[in-house]
């Protein structure tokens, strides 16, 4: 039976949902998780590097699988992973073992890696179909859930709810989620006849895409965005409860007040992208951005620091999904571009975590992140690249 427009969006809505609500659970228990693991800030930085690698491993191979096997096949297996690794991190944190944490946290990043690559190729296929702006508001599911994951865990936090159960009842709930939406997406998207030829020429197809100078802005602009929404899930928690020596509760509650922020910002930027083209738009979200993150750095207090997070929330909203849109402009190819532009993305979530840790060990978190700003400012110099090109023109939404 074909899949409806609107089953394929609820599909992918729920299936970004789910990658939120791991994130967010995880994030909002990583205070009580340093604890259980006896980890300095150093070595949660290397703890979390693991999701960094375990992402790099599956956006290297997610393009290739999406064109070799189609998008569904690398969301089921990519969503499985995230279950699978949510499970190990629950475990590892009520053992205390800090390395069984990485290796779940190693699995998320895979499937989330990898699901992210195939779930965008989805979204891209999907606004072409529909001729309107799509896969911001299908990045506001992954916020929204975020928001809600962090309230969650704010429960759980003010409950001393033992990370075993609440990890492991986030694992069946996506679990049961993946086994529905899965009914609900198309085949074949993503599937190219190029697959078929010997793994290793794809491999190599997929590194000549960043021979094109527009793919290469592209993702010097995701660098510095990824970095900045991937920062906040890293170690704003933390920063409120080191910066600011508040509690591991209300850094879930500002945690919270961040995906909100993201959320708002992707639910309401179809309009604005719609209305002004993508240029402006990201070219006001990286300068949002770099003053929120400066005041969270600076603030000599939670209340405007606090407006900094909503700042930065807001302006680091648009910057991944608009760069994988942009990259997914001309069908041929999309995946292999739209997983070249991710890598670069998550090569910031590889690296940002233990190089913010080993900063932030010496001079504290709050300094840290102005590594963060200056990335962010960088990225504003490149936002002419996610204009339409000339063959997008004509398709309305874009």
């Amino acid at each position: 039976m074909p899949v409806t427009p609107t089953q394929w969006r609820v599909a992918l809505t729920t299936a970004f949902a789910c990658n939120g609500i791991v994130m967010a659970s995880w994030v909002s228990r990583t205070p009580t998780i340093r604890d259980l693991t006896g980890s300095t800030t150093g070595r949660m930085g290397l703890i979390i590097a693991g999701m960094s690698v375990g992402s790099m491993v599956g956006i290297a191979l997610g393009g290739t699988c999406v064109a070799r096997s189609g998008a569904r096949a690398v969301v089921r297996t990519g969503l499985l992973s995230v279950v699978l690794g949510t499970s190990l991190i629950a475990v590892g944190a009520s053992l205390g073992t800090g390395w069984l944490v990485s290796l779940g946290l190693a699995f998320i990043g895979f499937g989330m890696g990898s699901s992210e690559i195939a779930l965008n190729v989805e979204g891209v296929a999907l606004e072409t179909l529909v001729g309107r702006t799509v896969v911001p508001s299908l990045h506001g599911a992954y916020s929204l859930a975020l928001c809600l994951g962090a309230l969650l865990g704010l429960v759980a936090n003010a409950a001393a709810l033992p990370v075993l159960v609440h990890l492991l009842i986030c694992a069946a709930v996506v679990l049961g989620a993946v086994l529905w939406l899965l009914t609900k997406l198309p085949a074949a998207t993503g599937r190219e006849e190029v697959s078929r030829v010997p793994l290793r020429d794809t491999v190599r197809s997929s590194v000549q895409v960043w021979r094109d100078g527009r793919t290469v802005a592209i993702g010097i602009i995701v660098l510095g965005m990824a970095l900045a929404e991937g920062s906040a899930g890293d170690w704003l928690p933390l920063i409120v409860v080191d910066g600011f020596g508040l509690t591991a509760t209300t850094g879930s509650l500002i945690f919270a007040f961040f995906a909100a922020a993201m959320a708002t910002g992707r639910f309401a930027g179809g309009w604005f992208l719609d209305r002004y083209g993508r240029t402006p738009v990201m070219l006001t979200s990286a300068v949002a951005a770099v003053v929120g993150i400066g005041l969270v750095s600076f603030a000599p207090s939670i209340v405007p620091a606090g407006f900094g997070v909503l700042l930065w929330g807001l302006g680091a909203a648009l910057g991944f999904p608009v760069a994988l849109s942009a990259a997914g402009d001309d069908p041929v190819g999309a995946a292999r571009r739209v997983s070249a532009v991710a890598t670069a993305g998550y090569f910031a979530f590889l690296v940002g975590p233990p190089v913010l840790g080993f900063i932030g060990e010496h001079t504290g978190l709050r300094s840290a992140i102005l590594v963060v700003l200056g990335m962010v400012a960088v990225s504003a110099f490149f936002t002419r690249a996610v204009g339409k090109p000339a063959l997008a023109r004509s398709v309305p939404g874009r």
